[in-house]
């Protein structure tokens, strides 16, 4: 459509090309390269304008996509004035018509770069708040296993400091190293306690405490599974559970773990399920793994995810578990796999 007729048009035309490839990567200097040329093609009065004006154009709308807005006024200053060097000798009364016409353009340019690059920088602000947020649901939650990771070996830890202070009550006339053996068991356990209670004190945030109970013993774990369950039904959820009385036999790491995935789980039923639906729970021990599967067949809406799922996810992950979240043809399933140590397995 403008094939360059001369030498100095191939000349010109290039030379805008050349400048043009930069318009990605450094696009001001692009503009005002390109606003040069045009300025020479149009005071040579070559067949070149269109294409050099057209290059000049992609490149101001790069600019204002790609930078601020003061940089963007500046390139269409310099694109009007490189078209108004067409204008020299025309009569006057032309020109008011074509500066309306830049105008006009320029306006329609760059208002469509800058709602582009806000809707890049909003996008951009959305994705770096929602991985603070996850990141910060992850560190609660670690805080949280933490807190029960040290209510659990305090626990134990108090127990056997307990039965060391026993023994060397009924063991009066025992032999002077087996006394020495039992007051050093007795020393290190308190000693691990305290520094367990001061390690464990930046974690006990009154502010941040949601006044979860302490982890339970194992054996009791099926009857706590089936409290949270009971809680539910009497809220008017329609539940049915099936428990596995294996889980009595879990480590308290993973019992306390599935504990909180039923809990967080049911939860999460009640909130975004809708008041008429079903949920089916089944936690079951199998030969190398404890599964739990929640399904349920509410369409109500979904609502502000939260981070109930991020935190359980970061649970499972800890123990090297799979966990899976997501919704299925009749509701919302979830579902959890904790490998057992090999100690654990049936």
């Amino acid at each position: 459509m403008h094939r360059p007729e001369r030498g100095a048009d191939w000349v010109l035309v290039l030379a805008a090309y050349g400048v043009y490839t930069a318009a990605a990567r450094l696009p001001s200097p692009a503009v005002a390269g390109l606003a040069v040329v045009l300025g020479l093609v149009e005071g040579a009065g070559s067949t070149m304008v269109t294409p050099v004006k057209g290059m000049l154009a992609v490149a101001l709308f790069e600019l204002a996509v790609r930078r601020p807005a003061r940089e963007s006024l500046a390139g269409a200053a310099a694109f009007a004035l490189a078209v108004a060097c067409g204008w020299i000798g025309e009569p006057p009364g032309t020109v008011p018509p074509a500066l309306f016409r830049v105008v006009v353009f320029l306006t329609v340019l760059l208002l469509a770069g800058a709602y582009i690059r806000s809707a890049r920088a909003a996008a951009r602000a959305a994705r770096e708040r929602a991985a603070a947020e996850a990141h910060a649901a992850r560190t609660a939650e670690r805080t949280t296993i933490a807190r029960e990771l040290h209510d659990l070996v305090a626990h134990h830890v108090s127990s056997m400091v307990l039965r060391v202070g026993v023994a060397r009550h009924v063991l009066p006339d025992s032999a002077p190293e087996v006394g020495k053996v039992l007051d050093e068991l007795h020393a290190t356990g308190t000693a691990a306690l305290d520094d367990l209670s001061h390690l464990v004190a930046v974690l006990r945030d009154p502010a941040t405490a949601r006044g979860e109970p302490p982890p339970i013993e194992p054996d009791a774990l099926p009857a706590a599974l089936a409290r949270v369950v009971e809680r539910r039904r009497s809220a008017g959820m329609a539940a049915e559970a099936s428990i596995d009385p294996a889980v009595a036999r879990l480590d308290p790491v993973r019992g306390v773990t599935l504990l909180r995935l039923v809990q967080e789980g049911l939860a999460n039923v009640a909130k975004h399920a809708g008041p008429d639906a079903t949920v089916h729970l089944s936690a079951r021990v199998g030969p190398g793994a404890v599964h739990l599967v929640i399904d349920d067949d509410g369409h109500g809406a979904p609502g502000d995810p939260g981070h109930g799922l991020s935190g359980m996810r970061e649970r499972v992950d800890l123990l090297g578990g799979t966990f899976e979240a997501g919704p299925t043809g009749s509701g919302w399933r979830l579902a959890a796999e904790l490998p057992l140590p090999v100690t654990a397995r049936p």
